[in-house]
């Protein structure tokens, strides 16, 4: 696929993304560290410009709403690899999911782009070319084993321990062996730490699989043998092997445009934005990373697509075999009489469907299991039903189906059915963002987030005067 249009495409990609600051060319041969050595002194002198030239301008107001809400609209933080629009939905370095799968890199014999492909991008704002993505991907692969102090302390977890708990404690031993924490300990130059934070950031990524498939094994196959990294495979490819569907090509594709898709949704989500709170205190990629996994494990982040399957599965039990408009809108309808939200519908920020959605549901579409699936057909036709009859309920800002909708489902389908686990799969993914953001905030010398908070005396004082 992207050897039969990635030159027609890109044309069209790159006359597209002209608004976004210029077309962007396909890197050459270069590595990342060279890329980013490109990159990084056009991005300081523009944080220099704008600090010389608006750091008085105002860009919005802050209102008692923002305060007390979440600061949910808040502008407030510098996120440089993606943008979420409420209409467009995210873009990526000015890239549009479906820009993205036209032209990022495929695993050798694949169709959809690979996590690495998506990480460079998020990285340089440049395509790799599918020679840079394959020598990334052999370098993950290098860098993929896990510390043996690692592997004896997830397997002495208890399998009843979450496996959010458990990744998280793994991501953060990784801490013992910190390139950065090490280079700072000697004193290093502040302008070389970014690069002491991409050695972290590249290690930590390629480690994930290997980490998360033996969480996996231990907690729900502890008979099973683990199998080791293949050094010819993708970030993916190994990852999906490791977790036992490697003869599932269907699957490990899937996985690859999963873990790519929500690799990043701008900085103010809980995860990203735990992320780069503690790492702008110069903690070590893997302690950051690490606090921003716990972020994710809460009901209201990244269990979401969990809590979608429980809740289609107990419909599709409910409703049988004969799916219908009809039946679909009585179920919902007996959930929100109920008192419970519809999951997996609704966001933050997005005001149109999701387009992570809209990318997973065009993938089941060319498959044909996927939508001979009564699970899958659930899937498609509550998203046809959902909409209107939360529009009629009038208690939704945003009525239309998000990535959870659909991300979980398909899993089940290809026979992962834990789950508990699914959550560990999105923090394999969205540390693409978060590590990105970790090496940017270093290079670019952004320092500790401190915002002013207010008590509801001083709030109500501060409305006064």
């Amino acid at each position: 696929m992207f050897n039969r249009i990635a030159s027609k495409s890109f044309v069209s990609v790159t006359s597209n993304l002209a608004r976004n600051g210029g077309c962007r060319r396909l890197a050459s041969t270069k590595t990342l560290e060279e890329t980013l050595r490109e990159v990084i002194p056009p991005k300081q002198e523009q944080l220099k410009r704008l600090k010389a030239e608006h750091a008085q301008t105002v860009v919005g107001d802050v209102k008692v709403e923002n305060i007390i809400g979440g600061m949910r609209g808040l502008k407030a933080m510098l996120w440089e690899a993606s943008v979420l629009d409420p209409i467009e939905g995210i873009r990526f370095h000015g890239m549009s999911i479906p820009e993205c799968r036209e032209v990022l890199p495929p695993a050798p014999g694949g169709k959809e782009m690979t996590p690495e492909s998506m990480l460079w991008l998020l990285m340089t704002g440049k395509v790799p070319t599918p020679q840079q993505s394959k020598q990334f991907s052999a370098e993950l692969a290098e860098k993929g084993e896990l510390p043996t102090f690692v592997e004896k302390l997830v397997d002495s977890l208890p399998k009843t321990l979450h496996p959010m708990t458990q990744l998280s404690m793994g991501v953060a031993a990784l801490n013992h062996d910190s390139a950065f924490q090490a280079a700072y300990e000697r004193g290093t130059k502040k302008t070389e730490y970014w690069t002491y934070t991409l050695e972290d950031c590249i290690n930590l990524v390629a480690k994930l699989p290997a980490l998360a498939a033996r969480i996996y094994r231990n907690v729900y196959h502890p008979d099973r043998p683990l199998v080791s990294i293949d050094k010819n495979l993708d970030l993916t490819g190994n990852y999906s092997n490791m977790l036992g569907f490697g003869n599932n090509e269907n699957m490990t594709e899937y996985l690859r445009l999963y873990i790519a898709l929500h690799g990043d949704h701008e900085g103010g989500n809980a995860s990203a934005h735990t992320s780069h709170l503690v790492g702008s205190t110069l903690a070590d990629p893997y302690l950051a990373y690490s606090a921003a996994l716990n972020a994710l494990a809460g009901p209201l982040h990244g269990l979401a697509n969990q809590e979608v399957l429980r809740w289609q599965i107990a419909m599709q039990k409910e409703i049988g075999d004969t799916i219908t408009h009809d039946n679909i809108r009585e179920y919902l309808w007996r959930t929100l009489k109920s008192g419970q939200v519809v999951p997996g519908y609704g966001h933050g920020v997005l005001r149109n469907p999701d387009p992570r959605f809209v990318a997973l549901q065009d993938f089941c579409k060319t498959r044909p299991d996927l939508q001979a699936s009564p699970t899958i057909q659930l899937v498609q036709q509550t998203a046809e039903v959902a909409p209107e009859v939360l529009k009629e309920h009038g208690k939704t800002k945003n009525p239309y189906p998000n990535v959870d909708a659909a991300s979980g489902c398909v899993l089940y389908h290809y026979g992962l059915t834990e789950f508990k686990y699914y959550t560990v799969i999105f923090g394999v993914s969205r540390a693409l963002g978060a590590v990105t953001q970790l090496v940017w905030a270093r290079a670019l010398g952004l320092p500790i987030e401190r915002p002013k908070s207010y008590s509801m005396d001083a709030l109500e004082k501060l409305i006064k005067n």
